[in-house]
């Protein structure tokens, strides 16, 4: 049986050329399954008995509970990975094709597609390594992501950015295609660990986009005695005069005064509040692909806190 080597999160396979032409026709999925490859669509219901079922137009698609996630069968996984399937992409392949019903069955295994997909990754990966990610639900301590036909990691809410938030929420969306680096790697335990703020860019990278003198919109991040840290990227924040008017997360506008590489500081002074919050913005990333070995924050003439990240 041929298989892929290339394993991407749950909602990136349907637009791929090779997978719409499994669905034109039965000749397509029977190719498909000889070829071993992974398809997607979308779940339509979830049964009583926990079986997902898929509309393809000519034929139904049937996936039975004990083949819907990684884990379900042997009790290790909850039930509500499947019924929390319904209405989202879902990957797959065929393992068996029944063109004696009217309409033909398609019988099909995520599970065997996440097995394929953790294996790999797991052999391959190594800390450092920058891939595609898709968020899938935020807890208040991290965001689970998705690395491979819904093959799922963490990354920490200390690693999404350098700069400090309350939920990840306040950085990330569900459903949001995102990258990520390895972290660690545990081929024992099965587990791949990931971190985000290092391809955010670095202090020196972020405080070039601005320049003292200019008037910027701001995030409140905390609120301090001595002062009020407003973030205006990810991995940079500046300190502003206390005010009383302020909290976490409220939008400013801000007179950036000074950007001081030495001291890793940047003076700002609120100039008004902003009444919308918006959601987060889309990150802006500096590392898209590749590999890191090393990752340092702090600019090399900084004489305080240093920040950096050692992947090897």
């Amino acid at each position: 049986m041929k298989t892929s080597e290339s394993y991407l999160p749950e909602g990136s396979y349907a637009a791929l050329p090779a997978v719409r032409q499994a669905f034109e026709s039965v000749d397509g999925l029977r190719r498909a399954q000889d070829e071993g490859m992974i398809l997607e669509a979308v779940t339509q219901r979830c049964t009583a008995a926990h079986d997902l079922l898929f509309d393809f137009g000519f034929a139904q698609g049937i996936m039975p509970r004990s083949c819907c996630a990684l884990g379900v069968a042997e009790g290790d996984t909850r039930e509500i990975a499947i019924l929390s399937r319904v209405g989202k992409p879902t990957c797959f392949v065929i393992t068996e094709l029944d063109e004696s019903t009217a309409p033909p069955t398609v019988w099909l295994s995520r599970t065997i597609a996440q097995q394929r997909a953790q294996d790999h990754l797991l052999a391959s990966l190594r800390p450092g390594d920058v891939i595609p990610a898709r968020v899938t639900h935020l807890e208040p301590f991290g965001a689970f992501v998705d690395i491979g036909c819904g093959v799922a990691s963490l990354i920490g809410i200390e690693n999404l950015s350098v700069s400090r938030i309350f939920h990840p929420h306040d950085r990330l969306r569900v459903g949001q295609h995102i990258y990520a680096a390895v972290r660690a790697v545990d081929r024992d335990a099965r587990r791949i660990s990931l971190t985000h703020r290092e391809l955010l860019g670095t202090w020196e990278q972020n405080a070039a986009l601005f320049s003292p003198g200019e008037t910027v919109r701001g995030v409140v991040r905390s609120v301090e005695p001595y002062g009020v840290f407003i973030e205006l990227a990810p991995n940079l924040s500046g300190l502003a005069e206390p005010r009383g008017d302020l909290s976490a997360g409220t939008v400013v506008s801000v007179y950036i005064k000074s950007i001081l590489p030495q001291r890793m500081k940047i003076k700002l002074t609120v100039i008004d509040v902003l009444a919308c919050r918006e959601p987060p913005p889309p990150p802006r990333y500096f590392i898209t692909d590749g590999h890191i070995s090393q990752w340092v924050y702090t600019p090399d003439c900084c004489d305080r806190k240093y920040i950096a990240t050692e992947f090897e």
